[in-house]
């Protein structure tokens, strides 16, 4: 057996912008659009740019279902996740099986802007202003139409290919 320092499943290809990308870290938000057809997608590269209206930006997979589903409502509503909610979260990334869908997962309110984890503290309501093909991803410009706030004493974090708790 050899003792060597690499990491033992680090990929010899990685791509060094995904790699860069992994090291920002950042609050993990679910992105959920439909109603009769729902759709959902962690989502962890995401900006929130200020003004009248707000706005958020998201990197989205572009052979998502959300992403079909967001062309065809132009709305969604944008959760920030929280510690409790990390095994949701890996469902949504396709990363965590989930008989019957990773919407049995948990409890959902029907909104006019597509289902509501009622759990989740703090959530806005968005509507798409436009979409454009961004590297291997879609960016999503969306008008803020409504905010939640709520507690966020354990927000669950990304980095690295990892769920991390703040300050851990």
């Amino acid at each position: 057996m050899t003792i060597h320092s690499e990491h033992p499943f680090l990929d010899p290809d990685a791509d060094p912008v995904r790699r860069f990308r992994g090291r920002l870290g950042g609050t993990v938000t679910l992105w959920t659009s439909g109603s009769e057809r729902r759709a959902g997608l962690t989502v962890s590269s995401v900006m929130v740019a200020g003004g009248e209206p707000g706005r958020v930006l998201g990197l989205v997979d572009p052979d998502s279902d959300l992403r079909e589903v967001l062309d065809e409502t132009g709305r969604a509503v944008v959760h920030l996740l929280g510690w409790e909610h990390r095994d949701l979260a890996e469902a949504f990334a396709g990363q965590l099986p989930s008989p019957g869908g990773p919407f049995r997962m948990g409890d959902w309110e029907d909104t006019a802007h597509g289902p509501r984890l009622a759990s989740a503290s703090s959530w806005v309501d968005v509507e798409v202003e436009s979409t454009e093909d961004v590297g291997w991803s879609v960016l999503v410009v969306a008008r803020i139409v409504d905010v939640v706030l709520g507690d966020d004493e354990h927000p669950l974090e990304h980095r690295r290919g990892r769920y991390r708790r703040p300050g851990g």
